[in-house]
């Protein structure tokens, strides 16, 4: 499948690759109007220094509306959006019984009676088939994948970018509302929320599909004007996993449950009832096997997802589910699942090609967050 911008990723060269089925760029190699030529490394250091936006539109969009919306969800998904006011977004996680994950994703609350859900773009039509199916309400359910594109634009510059095109919105984190354009009411009704998943202060904008490339068009001109740059998904890989937050199919799967994954914040095992939670109220009180971690590399080795992670007596005592090469501390950092004894602060080799390379334990993010 393709994003609204697939053309437009085409035409100016950027490099693609599949991301749950969706062709999407990876890096921009090659300079793009007055935007110099990025690369991974340029594309995260201008987010973390000044602002990117980024083509999202793979992720899913879920529609569920109808008289119980609110009871209906929050007896599915592991947080409580009882906790949550109208126009205000929560992180959620949709389990099956066993307290695997199936996925994680965005849920906007419009009113009791109305949400807007963004899974990843893999387990959309997984996790509306568990809704559908569970819909004993009668409510309106609609798959919304195309009918959507989601633009991010991350980094301490993002204001100044939304400015450039007539937006003034002052939003709380996660908190979000709908604008109109000036110049450009065309456009439609645009969903502006106060996330993103770089760590960086930013939004992302949900604007219809037939008016992403249009509104695209303007953010690029509006980054090319501020000194910042058009990123691909390759610099959202790095940004998000120096800041610890999980990717589904690394940090959370079938396999790996909220609580190992460090994700027991968006879990409410207070509440009576959603999926997977009886297995998630056994295994907070049995205690996990294993948890998430961050890894330090102490030399020039780079964490690699797959690879084992072993003590000083050479014992497995981990995996890796996600590493690379840090652009902001030049350093290799990962993230693994290890036994939860081992402390932080411990040091551990990891197996590259039969080479152990020293890492640090240590408590993500790996630098400081400042979404808010």
């Amino acid at each position: 499948m393709e994003s609204p911008l697939f053309d437009w990723h085409s035409a100016v060269g950027a490099k693609l690759a599949d991301f749950g089925g969706w062709q999407m760029p990876i890096e921009y190699p090659k300079a793009i109007g007055a935007i110099t030529a990025g690369g991974v490394i340029a594309e995260h250091t201008a987010v973390r220094e000044a602002v990117g936006i980024f083509d999202v539109s793979h992720l899913g969009k879920i529609e569920v509306s109808g008289l119980g919306a609110l009871i209906f969800l929050n007896r599915i998904f592991t947080n409580d959006l009882e906790r949550i006011g109208h126009g205000s977004a929560q992180y959620n996680l949709l389990c099956d019984e066993s307290g695997g994950v199936i996925d994680d994703l965005i849920i906007y609350r419009y009113s009791e009676d109305k949400f807007l859900l963004v899974p990843n773009a893999a387990n959309c039509a997984a996790v509306f088939a568990v809704l559908d199916s569970a819909n004993d309400l009668g409510l309106t359910i609609k798959n919304a994948h195309r009918d959507f594109g989601v633009l991010a634009v991350q980094g301490p510059l993002s204001n100044e970018v939304l400015s450039a095109i007539g937006i003034e919105v002052e939003l709380d984190y996660m908190a979000f509302t709908e604008v109109a354009i000036p110049g450009h009411e065309s456009l439609g009704q645009i969903i502006i929320c106060r996330t993103g998943y770089t760590g960086e202060f930013g939004y992302e904008l949900i604007p219809g599909w037939s008016a992403t490339l249009p509104l695209w068009e303007l953010l690029v001109k509006a980054v090319e004007q501020i000194g910042g740059r058009v990123c691909g998904l390759g610099a959202r890989d790095t940004l998000r996993t120096e800041m610890g937050y999980p990717l589904h199919g690394h940090e959370l799967s079938l396999d790996i449950s909220p609580l190992e994954a460090n994700a027991g914040w968006a879990v409410a095992l207070g509440k009576p009832h959603f999926h997977g939670r009886d297995k998630l109220v056994a295994e907070k009180a049995r205690g996990v096997s294993r948890i998430l971690r961050g890894l330090l590399a102490q030399d020039r080795g780079i964490p690699r997802g797959g690879m084992n992670v072993l003590d000083g007596s050479g014992e497995v005592v981990g995996e890796v589910t996600s590493g690379t090469f840090s652009p902001t501390l030049k350093n290799g950092i990962g993230l693994a699942l290890i036994k939860p004894d081992i402390a932080i602060g411990s040091e551990l080799t990891i197996d590259i090609r039969g080479r152990a390379s020293v890492v640090k334990v240590v408590k993500p993010p790996f630098v400081p967050s400042h979404v808010r």
